[in-house]
């Protein structure tokens, strides 16, 4: 295995705080790692410390010669007066560089400029990069790609900036929370893609069904150490509560021997000098390993919820859309009492517009909402918490109470709620703006549930949270005496919470599916395959035999035919991008007859691919 990264002994202070201490750890070709650790612990400063944008107080991380790295960042660093396209081409890669020349000569009917480029396109084979550009921004969604990236929104910036390290093909790829801002379609498809790269991996993402299918390896940083698991998340699951009982048995086998060793030294004489070195050396070894507990120190949600009354809410016709853009249309639903549901659509189908319209910040263009008299909302933003720069963590707390009263009677500090949040007296009179992604959302959910809310509307909670803080976010709401309504890309999150759900179809379409977020994919699978099976049927009989799985591993008739057909269609298809190739090179062709042949390449390249691919599967059999 050929080592591509090296981390030896580094370690990294922030401020007062000691992030992590000698850490070691190698990545290795084709490896696709992902880190673990809690918010707080440094993921994203040692993300930063590989990347080369900061370095260790002690140590160091060494790159093998040659190795080119892509970094998608949390919060990306992108030129704003730059076009999208331009954007996602920016690079030190020649093919790339060419790509963007081209389409600015194209842009601009610039005649020379595209007869010069078109030569270079050739040479350096960008035709397909090209393609492969807009493939990828297109899955995620970006289709205006003359747009100014300053007036993207933040999850499109995001979306772009992964889209630039995609394509750049990095030999290993820093991915940082790759799946916030992505709707559970893109995150599905970036699974896939990263599932088949040849690249080498190191993320760090809180999504546990993506960790399951992506990963193939998991490092965790736990209490100053850290720890290398050969396998996927449920692998990591089931090895990390292994080692925690494992040391749990090892510590209390030590305080017992450590009883025994501490009645032997108390019962020795002082006076005797020559007591055996070996068994006192072994008291004090004993003494150190009796004190290795775990400091788990856990987020405690256990604050009860208001009263609920009989009436919780009605929404009745309600429509609501912006110009020429329908998001619902005539939808009514009456919420009954515990009901846990889960909204799922693509981007810009009016999921948080639905959330804003039923709080009340924005109005519906008609309908009537009504909510019971004893309904306390707790409305959980994505954008998150607002704070001012010089703001302590104490004063976000201060500002909306110095004592907080429970409906249970229960009264607590400020400073006695947040150390439940896992904010010790130590840090609460950091500035905000000191802490991580993580911690802010933390601080953000505390100011929510302080207000003892009955019903609860979160829309994505789980973005920048931890794994460990998730799991107990997740057994709250579980037994939350209330109502929940969630908006997450969080699919293991979803299953675990929602009873059922909201499914924006878009234009305005909106309607209730009876399940959780796993049997809803799993029913559009079953009516895709059911709609293939619906066309193979209405296909002529000789296509339906082509076309049907086989289970000999030798060639059928039918087989050897299609074997056949596909040589020279693969033959004829390859012909014509080669007239293409040489059409583009000319130089004799209008910037409209370029564009178009540079589509019809694309279009081409995928025909080709998928016949090679089936022409590969044969040729197995053969």
């Amino acid at each position: 295995m050929i080592p591509y990264l090296q981390a030896e002994s580094i370690s990294k202070r922030y401020g007062e705080q000691m992030l992590f201490e000698g850490i070691s750890f190698t990545i290795f070709k084709d490896q696709k790692v992902a880190l673990i650790a809690k918010n707080g612990v440094g993921k994203t400063t040692l993300m930063e410390l590989i990347a080369g944008f900061d370095s260790p107080d002690e140590g160091q991380i060494t790159l093998t010669n040659d190795v080119k790295v892509g970094y998608l960042r949390q919060n990306p660093d992108l030129n704003e007066n730059l076009t999208v396209l331009e954007e996602a081409l920016r690079s030190d890669n020649p093919a790339l560089d060419v790509i963007a020349e081209f389409e600015a000569a194209i842009k601009h009917h610039d005649e020379s400029a595209i007869e010069r480029l078109t030569v270079k396109m050739e040479e350096l084979n960008a035709w397909d990069f090209d393609v492969r550009v807009k493939q990828i921004l297109s899955q995620l969604k970006i289709t205006d790609f003359d747009q100014r990236v300053g007036e993207l929104s933040g999850g499109q910036k995001k979306r772009l900036a992964l889209a630039n390290v995609l394509v750049n093909e990095p030999d290993l790829l820093l991915l940082d929370e790759p799946t916030n801002h992505l709707d559970l379609d893109m995150i599905e498809w970036l699974e896939a893609y990263l599932e088949k790269t040849n690249c080498t991996l190191f993320m760090v993402t809180h999504d546990r069904y993506f960790l399951d299918r992506v990963c193939n390896e998991i490092i965790e940083i736990d209490q100053n150490q850290i720890y290398d698991y050969q396998g996927n998340y449920s692998y990591y699951l089931q090895k990390r509560q292994e080692r925690i009982e494992q040391l749990q048995a090892s510590t209390e086998k030590a305080k017992n021997l450590l009883r025994t060793e501490q009645e032997w030294m108390r019962r020795m004489p002082k006076a005797r000098s020559h007591k055996a070195k070996y068994r006192v050396d072994q008291f004090y070894d004993l003494k150190e390993r009796a004190s290795q507990s775990r400091q788990d120190d856990k987020l405690e949600l256990n604050m009860a919820s208001s009263r609920m009354g009989k009436k919780i809410l009605e929404l009745k016709h309600i429509f609501k859309g912006y110009d020429n853009l329908l998001l619902i249309t005539d939808f009514s639903y009456q919420f009954s009492r515990f009901e846990k549901v889960g909204i799922v659509g693509k981007n810009g189908t009016g999921k948080s517009t639905f959330l804003n319209v039923i709080t009340g910040a924005i109005p519906p263009d008609s309908g009537q909402i009504d909510w019971g008299q004893t309904i306390r909302i707790g409305y959980y933003r994505q954008e998150g918490i607002d704070f001012q720069p010089n703001e302590k963590v104490i004063d976000i707390i201060k500002n909306i109470a110095e004592v907080i009263e429970f409906e249970d009677g229960q009264k607590m500090t400020a400073s006695q709620l947040l150390t439940r949040f896992l904010f010790p007296p130590e840090t609460q009179y950091n500035l905000v703006e000191k802490l991580s992604g993580g911690e802010r959302r933390r601080l953000y959910l505390c100011t929510i549930l302080m207000g003892n809310p009955n019903f609860l509307i979160l829309d994505e909670p789980t973005n920048d949270l931890d794994i460990m803080t998730l799991n107990v976010l997740e057994d709250y709401l579980a037994a939350f005496g209330g109502c929940v309504v969630i908006v997450s890309h969080d699919r293991y999150f979803m299953d675990k919470i929602v009873d059922h759900l909201f499914v924006f179809d878009g234009n305005g379409e909106i309607r209730d599916f009876p399940g959780n977020y796993t049997i809803y994919r799993n029913q559009l699978e079953e009516e895709e395959e059911a709609r293939k099976k619906a066309e193979t049927t209405s296909k002529p009989k000789a296509v339906q035999e082509k076309s049907k799985p086989k289970v000999s591993n030798k060639m059928s008739f039918n087989e050897k035919r299609e074997f056949e057909v596909l040589e020279k269609e693969i033959e004829k298809l390859e012909a014509e991008k080669a007239a293409l190739e040489t059409a583009l090179n000319s130089g004799e062709h209008s910037a409209e007859e370029l564009t178009e042949m540079s589509n019809r390449f694309g279009e081409l390249t995928d025909e080709l691919d998928e016949k090679e691919m089936r022409w590969l599967e044969l040729s197995e059999k053969n």
